[in-house]
C-alpha cells in the first residue's frame, strides 16, 4: 500500500510540474500514473548499475553527477511511455530536481504524520 501511495504522489507532482514547466507535457492524469510507476522501475533496478558505472565522475564531481543520472533516467522514461514529452535534456534535469525535492517534503510530512499515530 505504501508504494502505490508514492506512485500516486509521484504522479501528482509530476502532473502538477508539467503545467509549470513548459518543456514537460503528459497527455493525461493516468499517463502521469504510469509515467511515475515506470520511473520507480528505473530507479529501482538502473539507478544502481548507473551509479556504480560512473562513480569515478560522482567521486570527481563531489556526487553532483547523480543530478545527471537523475535526469538519464527522467528521459528515458519518457521515451519508454506514450503520452509523455520533455523537449530537451535540460527540462529533464530542472524536472528531475524539482521532482526529487517536491516528492521528498511530501514524503517527509506523511511520514511524520504515520509516527503521530
Amino acid at each position: 500500500m505504501n508504494f502505490l501511495l508514492r506512485i500516486l504522489i509521484t504522479a501528482v507532482v509530476a502532473f502538477a510540474l508539467s503545467s509549470v514547466l513548459k518543456g514537460i507535457y503528459f497527455d493525461d492524469f493516468w499517463t502521469a500514473i504510469v509515467f511515475s510507476l515506470v520511473l520507480a522501475v528505473l530507479n529501482f533496478f538502473l539507478k544502481p548499475i548507473l551509479i556504480i558505472l560512473t562513480l569515478p565522475f560522482t567521486i570527481l564531481t563531489l556526487g553532483l553527477f547523480l543530478f545527471i543520472i537523475n535526469a538519464l533516467i527522467v528521459y528515458f522514461a519518457s521515451d519508454l511511455v506514450r503520452g509523455v514529452h520533455v523537449k530537451s535534456f535540460g527540462w529533464a534535469l530542472l524536472f528531475s530536481l524539482l521532482l526529487s525535492l517536491l516528492t521528498s517534503l511530501l514524503y517527509k510530512d506523511r511520514d511524520r504524520e504515520e509516527r503521530r499515530r
